[in-house]
């Protein structure tokens, strides 16, 4: 892709997600959306490979399902309310459909089978575009309308995208695939805390977004893809192998290290909440 074409596509992402945290009605976030998921396309597709054009039709139809499903919600809710609101979404039936919709947008479990195969067959600064920047605006959403979801909902998805998370990535030899898991085990995280304390759900995305992407950018730099890859990188470039294994120590939570900080936080919240089993099941 050429510069001046690039440019409009990355605007075109930019814009769609502010688009969407800065909007009050349905339609205008959908717009957003709608948008934000037209100018990630071409990304996806740059590598002529069948592998990257297979990614960009996988990812296509999920995000369309998805935005078809959030459209379905709100006019759902349009008929009972009378409103476009965000803040209007009063519908039990129109909170779990949006909610599902969020969910598959942003790559959680049970809606999470398109996230590990669409950043296997894209580059390397394309998964870390869809694994970080592309969860903003969903969160955004859900994080306005959390207080009418129902929190069973919440819990049950964000213990399943832990499981299906820390499961999925034990026998995997590409890093795209563990990154991948290692993305829906952290919205795991968010989903579960976002019914207790939305604000704590922001702070645990955006410390994973923080930590995942020096990650791929050093792989990128070092261009690994494999586990093969990186344990031979040792030898060239010891201070960024390191770096590397380091900072999946903190992604996946472990103390000391900064990953550990928001996990610690939600679980000091759920016990406070009297959900001591959910936070043993979260262990």
């Amino acid at each position: 892709i050429t510069p001046a074409p690039m440019t409009i596509v990355f605007l075109g992402i930019t814009i769609g997600t502010i688009m969407t945290m800065s909007s009050s009605n349905w339609l205008m976030a959908w717009v957003g959306l709608e948008l934000n998921m037209l100018a990630i396309l071409p990304i996806i597709s740059k590598p002529k490979t069948t592998r990257a054009s297979e990614a960009t039709t996988k990812y296509f139809l999920t995000q369309a399902i998805a935005s078809a499903m959030m459209l379905l919600s709100s006019t759902i809710n349009v008929w009972q309310t009378g409103s476009w609101s965000i803040l209007e979404l009063k519908n039990k039936f129109s909170t779990t459909i949006m909610a599902l919709s969020l969910m598959m947008k942003m790559g959680a479990a049970p809606i999470h089978f398109w996230l590990p195969e669409v950043l296997q067959g894209t580059t390397l600064q394309t998964a870390l575009l869809i694994t970080t920047w592309q969860k903003i605006a969903p969160v955004t959403l859900m994080y306005m309308i959390s207080n009418n979801i129902q929190p069973t909902i919440l819990v049950s998805a964000g213990i399943l995208s832990m499981i299906v998370g820390g499961l999925g990535g034990i026998n995997q030899t590409q890093l795209r695939k563990m990154m991948a898991y290692s993305s829906i085990n952290n919205l795991g995280w968010t989903i579960t805390i976002m019914a207790f304390s939305p604000n704590m759900a922001l702070m645990n995305i955006f410390t994973y977004i923080i930590m995942t992407t020096p990650i791929f950018l050093m792989m990128t730099n070092m261009s690994t893809k494999t586990l093969q890859n990186l344990s031979t990188t040792w030898t060239t470039s010891m201070t960024m192998t390191l770096s590397i294994a380091l900072l999946m120590l903190s992604t996946s939570g472990l103390p000391p290290f900064t990953g550990f900080m928001p996990k610690m936080l939600i679980l000091n919240e759920l016990i406070s909440q009297k959900l001591t089993t959910l936070a043993t099941l979260a262990i």
